[in-house]
């Protein structure tokens, strides 16, 4: 079925049988536990809410669909997804190659949480150009770990190409679709093994819950992460799965109205002239728009731009916006905006900021669903003011 369908109906099918309430949204289940007629079974095949919720499962089955892959697994946050990938498939002395544009939390789980106290390698390289993964595998290479667009630089990588010298060098592919959601990306169509989210985003859409998504093909590893899902209790609440699955109804509405707002932004950005640089895979100025075209089916409400100026004209920039929120997360249906070097990339050292390209002057954009001429005309007074 459309994406659309999925979005609305998958894990939602209203029971009409026995003694039926017939709902047509999934009820929010909220028991700790569930009673069983017999000993050796679950009556409906739940037992304790951290092992399995029939409201959880419910996103689950529609996490899945709108991935179009096999299962899905919701998550309490999206570094909970993250931490729980690295512990089902990754052991001391285990290699990752990473992209070096990472989300700033991402890159502290890996290097002060898993690097420093588990003994796992971490290699961050500029996953634009295939080489410079394959250059970087080894014998003990087990992951490769992209984001495709990249936080905040919005660059991309291919997805497909890599996931071949992955599978080559008998690595799996995860690949963070937080920034271009499944509606617009679908990396499991291109290789990847498993696809991780922030539900935050894009997904939930409203900024009212927080959690994250995992999603895979594969019956085996899909296995091992519900097995350490479960075991470490990284779960995502039966109120919040409601949201979370009440958010994706409207997810293809949403992001085509996210994409048209920031095309028309990324264009005036473009042509003005206090902007050093604009970071948009929708412009046809973008290095990486042939690939956008081809692995994308839409080009997202995510962008960057570079200020001329010091570090204190971007700050005055920021502090004088009024329908743009100064604040971290994205992929709400209100604006959002922020300072990568100093809010949700500040635990990044800032020589390997400098070395990525995450520079003081770069602003990162989440582009809402307000009236895009009323969003243009609030930066352009904020410009103004500098």
């Amino acid at each position: 079925m459309g994406f659309d369908t999925d979005a609305i109906h998958a894990g939602e099918k209203p029971d009409l049988t026995g003694h039926p309430s017939g709902d047509v949204v999934v009820p929010i289940h909220l028991s700790s536990t569930f009673a069983r007629r017999d000993v050796d079974s679950p009556t409906g095949g739940f037992e304790y809410s951290r092992s399995g919720n029939p409201t959880r499962f419910a996103l689950e089955q529609k996490l899945a669909a709108i991935e179009n892959a096999r299962y899905g697994l919701a998550f309490s946050s999206g570094l909970a997804a993250e931490t729980t990938i690295c512990l089902s498939l990754l052991k001391d002395g285990d290699h990752v190659v990473a992209f070096d544009d990472l989300y700033g939390g991402t890159r502290r789980l890996f290097t002060k949480v898993f690097q420093e106290r588990f003994g796992i390698e971490f290699s961050f390289v500029d996953a634009r150009d295939p080489e410079n993964v394959k250059e970087e595998i080894r014998n003990n290479t087990r992951l490769v770990w992209l984001e495709s667009p990249t936080n905040p630089l919005v660059r991309l990588c291919d997805i497909e190409e890599i996931a071949g010298i992955a599978h080559d060098a008998s690595a799996m592919v995860v690949v963070d679709n937080t920034f271009a959601s499944p509606y617009f990306q679908q990396p499991i169509r291109f290789g990847a093994d498993v696809v991780v989210h922030s539900t935050t985003k894009y997904i939930n859409g409203h900024s009212d819950s927080v959690g994250g998504a995992v999603v895979t093909s594969d019956d085996i590893l899909y296995r091992k992460l519900r097995f350490h899902q479960n075991a470490a209790g990284a779960i995502l609440s039966p109120f919040d799965s409601f949201l979370v699955a009440r958010g994706i109804k409207t997810l293809a509405l949403r992001m085509e109205r996210h994409e048209k707002n920031a095309f028309a932004i990324a264009q005036f950005l473009s042509g003005h002239e206090k902007v050093a640089a604009v970071h948009y895979p929708g412009l046809a100025s973008h290095p990486q728009y042939a690939l956008a075209q081809r692995q994308m089916t839409g080009f997202s409400g995510m962008l960057s731009f570079e200020l001329k100026g010091r570090k204190t004209h971007v700050k005055k920039f920021l502090r004088n916006l009024h329908l743009f929120a100064l604040a971290e997360s994205l992929g709400g249906v209100e604006s959002l905006i922020e300072h990568p070097a100093t809010m949700t990339h500040a635990s990044v050292p800032h020589a390997e900021r400098k070395k990525v390209g995450v520079n003081d002057s770069l602003v990162r954009v989440s582009v809402g669903i307000e009236n895009a001429e009323d969003l243009i005309a609030d930066l352009d007074q904020a410009f103004g003011a500098l």
